[in-house]
């Protein structure tokens, strides 16, 4: 039975992942206010009832979508983090650098910016939870292993002043992603207090 239930969920993530994919690469050709389930269902070769039953409705797949791409800058910002161990300073410059670089390379979050996608900014802006818990756990993580003295409450404080910030560049951006990585790399070590 428990192996009948693994390849059903192994099925299962495949079709979502395949689902959001699709939603995504419609997304980025005709922008989010064009894009139906039924377009979805046809790029992913489905039913538009299946997608409907995997997400509930374009909220859900929305929400999905914007999930998945703030799941993978967050893998790779943490990749950038951990590989400077315990300093502070150059692991959140790589990894700030790293998220406003991609953020202006990535077609989806161009998009989303320039209001070509104006239903998904939400979950950029306004839901900003989605992308705090994503990226709060990489940063919390990095800090309860290289800064373990630093008290629970100024990690947290340090962790979503710097994801705040970093996301305001991506929608206004001031100066040159490297100019602005490295000025909130400095916040960032002053508010843990390791700078």
């Amino acid at each position: 039975m428990e192996v009948r239930s693994s390849a059903r969920e192994a099925h299962r993530a495949i079709l979502r992942e395949t689902l959001i994919r699709a939603a995504r690469d419609l997304t980025v050709e005709r922008g989010w206010d064009s894009v139906r389930m039924a377009d979805v269902a046809a790029r992913a070769g489905v039913s538009r009832q299946t997608v409907y039953n995997e997400f509930r409705g374009r909220a859900g797949l929305a929400e999905a979508l914007a999930v998945s791409e703030v799941q993978h800058f967050a893998q790779r910002v943490r990749a950038a983090l951990f590989a400077h161990g315990a300093d502070a300073r150059a692991g959140s410059y790589a990894g700030i650098l790293l998220t406003l670089e991609d953020a202006t390379r990535n077609p989806l979050v161009r998009g989303i910016v320039a209001g070509g996608h104006g239903g998904l900014l939400p979950y950029l802006t306004i839901r900003s939870d989605i992308v705090l818990t994503a990226a709060g756990a990489v940063l919390t993580e990095w800090a309860g292993v290289h800064l373990p003295k630093v008290p629970p409450a100024t990690v947290a404080l340090a962790v979503d002043s710097v994801i705040r910030l970093t996301v305001s560049h991506i929608v206004l951006p001031a100066e040159t992603p490297a100019a602005t990585a490295a000025e909130l790399a400095e916040v960032f070590v002053r508010l843990l207090g390791v700078g």
